[in-house]
């Protein structure tokens, strides 16, 4: 089948998010032709060039969402009435808040229901799609006058919710420059016969502005669309927007970008066939922004185990010769070193970690920490990173066996590729226990490598931890640095548990998240969503000279109902056929005796005959 693969900000550029799995799953199913339709989110990404693409992969097409683009057309009185009407509908759908939930009412029901501004922003939305397919110019008029005038007159409606009724005309502005370049895949040329309209399914790599281009490929020419999101967009545009995040935006323009935000979620959620999320982490954010049960499916991010591979097998090899965990033996690491890897940032909570270590110093004075991190990126990793290592300066002096010996520290801060550890691998056989200390966490990338290692484990309870561990290891609150060195005292002084842990998460490990497993859930997917909802194209079913072409069409295809749903209509019973009296002529008081068998038959029965081998089943 020709699947038409949509991301953001990633594949195929060679800087950016999802750019591994999805490149591990175009390669993965090389069975498949697939169309790339990527969004770039800065000129430095799109400098940094693609990377190497399969031959499965047809065709590239790419879109900037960073510039500001025009195309210079200009509407007429006609398009402009048109325009103004549908973005209307649009941001009425937008500033009006969420009714609160009336359990006498049913859903939509009431005036001004939460189903009637889900109808209207779709009608906005694939109404100015329409009118850029028809007419284009819809950069030009997101940008223009008129429609600062109906933002404005949105915003100070008695219906708009309190929050974007403070919106200055400098906010209005910012906001309609995001609008923009949020609605930009509806003015792109993408959606011809050539284009969208020539794939068999659309797979949106995340959603938000990604994910566009499926619901008008599922408009306009009826292709399936499956959305995957490995973390919610809409929390990350939460982030992204607020006070502490990149670029910090006024009160009314955050509360404009988060409405607008969530209804687009709640749209794509809707018009999507199949919605997979890599946790019920964020499933449950799907789930809170409209997604239908039915149509969610939890596929785990698959991730290479190769290079684990041989520290993992060495330790299952080593606990089978020496019969548990011993002094390093078998892969095991230092049985006294704790080691933390990942990124050096605030929301990973290293200050908690290094308060938890000072606990467990004072009951095991041999112990050790490392840091092992990837290379500091921007002011605040950089200056969190300065602060993390005066704290463990002030907490832990360097310390000396005796006058003539130099002083030692017992936290050190290191980097993947450094000396201590050349690789990533080298990071998690540098100790015993893998520390997991964030208070902050989507899916634990880090914990599934340390699994993958057998590495008995501590972590805090955030994001999709707990779903990870599944009981593997052990689990304590976030900002708890006693519970912290607690649990991590108990893996210290238990070296067979360690073992235990280690080997039943590897095994975990190995069972949810490799590369297989998710191909083999997305392959399935794929199938269905051809099986249950194909593509008809009439073009398809006649020749050059538009003559019909014998057997276009499957058979089922002139069959009322859903054959492949298993939802197939009750055919009219047809009428009944009168009945003829048939007379037969008696039958003879003993039957002629059968005729001897030239060699005796096996008895069948319980007991009788030869058995059954895997072969005859």
């Amino acid at each position: 089948m020709r699947i038409g693969l949509l991301t953001d900000g990633g594949y195929p550029y060679a800087t950016g998010e999802s750019r591994l799995w999805c490149d591990r799953l175009v390669r993965g199913l090389a069975q498949h032709e697939f169309d790339i339709y990527a969004l770039s989110r800065s000129a430095l990404q799109e400098g940094d060039g693609w990377i190497q693409l399969p031959s499965s992969v047809l065709r590239v097409r790419t879109a900037s969402l960073w510039s500001a683009e025009g195309d210079g057309r200009a509407y007429g009185r006609r398009e402009r009435r048109r325009f103004v009407r549908h973005f209307r509908d649009l941001l009425t759908a937008v500033c009006d808040p969420d009714p609160d939930p009336d359990p006498g009412a049913g859903e939509g029901e009431g005036e001004g229901g939460t189903g009637d501004r889900e109808t209207a922003f779709a009608e906005g939305l694939y109404g100015l799609a329409e009118l850029a397919r028809d007419h284009g110019g819809l950069p030009t008029a997101l940008r223009s006058e008129a429609a600062v005038r109906v933002l404005e007159s949105v915003c100070h409606a008695p219906r708009a919710r309190r929050s974007v009724r403070g919106a200055t005309v400098p906010d209005h502005l910012v906001f309609a420059d995001h609008l923009e370049r949020a609605l930009r895949p509806l003015s792109l040329d993408w959606y011809d016969d050539d284009g969208i309209g020539a794939v068999d399914l659309c797979h949106a790599t995340t959603g938000g502005s990604a994910a566009l281009p499926g619901l008008l490929g599922k408009r306009f020419f009826g292709a399936p669309l499956l959305v995957t999101e490995y973390g919610s967009q809409l929390r990350a545009h939460y982030l992204a927007a607020g006070p502490g995040g990149e670029a910090p935006l006024r009160a009314p323009v955050r509360a404009l970008l988060g409405a607008f935000q969530g209804r687009l979620a709640a749209e794509v959620y809707r018009g999507a066939t199949v919605i997979t999320s890599g946790n019920t982490h964020a499933r449950r954010w799907q789930e809170r922004c409209g997604a239908d049960r039915a149509k969610l499916r939890t596929v785990y991010p698959g991730m290479e185990t190769e290079r684990f591979s041989a520290l993992g097998e060495g330790l299952e090899r080593g606990r089978g010769s020496q019969g548990g965990e011993g002094s390093g033996g078998g892969g095991g690491g230092d049985p006294r070193t704790l080691v933390w890897v990942g990124r050096i940032e605030p929301a990973k909570d290293l200050i908690s970690l290094l308060h938890a270590f000072a606990d467990i110093r004072k009951e095991e004075p041999e112990a050790r920490l490392r840091i092992i991190g990837a290379a500091a990126q921007g002011a605040e990793a950089t200056a969190y990173l300065a602060h993390c290592r005066a704290l463990a300066a002030q907490l832990f002096p360097d310390e000396a066996a005796d006058a003539h010996a130099a002083g030692d520290n017992p936290v050190l801060f290191e980097q993947v590729g450094g000396p201590g550890a050349p690789e990533l691998v080298d990071a998690y056989a540098a100790g015993a226990v893998v520390v997991l200390s964030s208070i902050v966490e989507g899916f634990p990338v880090s914990l599934v490598e340390a699994m993958f290692c057998g590495r008995a484990t501590v972590s805090t309870d955030v994001g999709a931890v707990v779903e990870v561990i599944g009981g593997t290891g052990l689990v304590v609150p976030p900002r708890n640095p006693r519970a912290l060195a607690d649990a991590c005292l108990a893996l210290l002084r238990d070296p067979e548990r360690r073992a235990r842990l280690g080997a039943a998460a590897r095994a975990r490990a190995l069972e949810l998240f490799t590369v297989e497993q998710n191909l083999a859930a997305f392959r399935s997917i794929y199938l269905e969503l051809i099986s249950h909802d194909p593509v008809r194209r009439p073009a398809e079913t006649v020749d050059a000279h538009g003559e019909p072409l014998p057997f276009a069409n499957p058979a089922e295809a002139y069959v009322p109902g859903h054959w492949t749903t298993g939802q197939a209509r009750t055919l009219p019973r047809p009428e009944p056929v009168p009945s003829v009296p048939l007379t037969l002529p008696p039958l003879p008081l003993s039957l002629p005796a059968a005729p001897r068998a030239s060699r005796p038959t096996e008895a069948v029965g319980v007991g009788a005959g030869p058995a059954l081998g895997e072969s005859d089943v």
